[in-house]
């Protein structure tokens, strides 16, 4: 069964398509825009139309890729930038309305449950215990603890995203060690105020975790973080940009995603394995098991 998933994020609008086969996923299309809807948007602020009217049309892209790749059905949907904004319902409306798609807005819980399932079917081996997933998007975290068989147990969503943190505080390019430190404070701050059970294992996920997997491996731990952190600062975006052939605009989101990413390892206690899929994928495996619909 070929089915698709548009995820408008607060950084990016991406759009994925796999084949799903007993269980796991094939992938036959995959393509992204830094659309950055949540730049400089505070929560109950309005979206600009402007930038309503751009997703719109990134959107009926997206749709028409899914489409002619065969895929049916495509559900879209929308995460913390979208669900904090003043104009939520305007947003729907005119996304749908110009991209053809019906828009759902999911709410933390929701987000994290699917990024939970994305993020263990697609592993690519068997995790036992109780797990933790970490998806880090532009405008919110979100934490879920559960177990491969049983599904969520906890969660947790935070405002602490990739785009809100370097926004703030990356105010140089490079970054100093200043911003560097103050994004790390911050980061940690926020968790510091979770009670989170201990897992036997953590997973991350989102665009972040995806992008440090050349940097750093297939874990992130403290040491690999640091050197990370060196080469992600230690000259100008567009430079490290095409020495290590990463979007420019991801580049600049990096380091705040890569500091979220260690303060949750060290408020779980133990080291993030980077996961291989997450919301989206998620979303095509209960779309491939007929357990929600998808859109017109």
């Amino acid at each position: 069964m070929v089915c698709g998933c548009i995820d408008i994020g607060s950084n990016t609008t991406r759009v994925l398509v796999a084949d799903a086969v007993d269980g796991q996923l094939v992938e036959v299309l995959q393509r992204r825009a830094f659309t950055r809807i949540g730049k400089g948007l505070k929560p109950g602020a309005e979206i600009p139309r402007s930038k309503i009217e751009e997703v719109a049309g990134v959107v009926a892209s997206h749709r028409e890729l899914a489409e002619q790749a065969g895929a049916h059905p495509v559900r879209t949907v929308a995460t913390a930038a979208i669900r904090c904004a003043a104009n939520r319902e305007e947003f729907i409306e005119v996304v749908g309305e110009r991209g053809g798609v019906d828009v759902t807005i999911l709410e933390g819980e929701e987000e994290a449950r699917l990024a939970f399932l994305g993020a263990t079917r697609t592993l690519g081996r068997a995790l036992g215990g109780t797990v933790a997933v970490v998806d880090v998007g532009g405008g919110s975290t979100e934490v879920a603890l559960g177990t491969v068989e049983g599904g969520v147990s906890w969660w947790a969503s935070v405002r602490l995203g990739s785009g809100h943190l370097a926004d703030e505080y990356r105010l140089g390019d490079p970054p100093d060690e200043g911003q560097l430190r103050a994004m790390r404070e911050h980061a940690v701050g926020v968790f510091a105020g979770l009670d989170v059970p201990r897992p036997d294992a953590a997973v991350a996920v989102g665009g972040s975790a995806a992008s440090l997997r050349r940097l750093v491996g297939p874990v992130l731990e403290r040491e690999a973080t640091d050197r990370a952190l060196c080469t992600l600062a230690g000259a100008p975006a567009a430079e490290v940009a095409e020495r290590l052939a990463i979007d420019e605009q991801r580049v600049r989101l990096m380091p705040a995603g890569m500091l979220i990413l260690d303060a949750a390892s060290q408020m779980l206690g133990c080291p993030l394995t980077i996961g291989r899929g997450g919301l989206r994928e998620g979303v095509l495996l209960e779309l491939a098991g007929g357990m929600i619909g998808g859109d017109r």
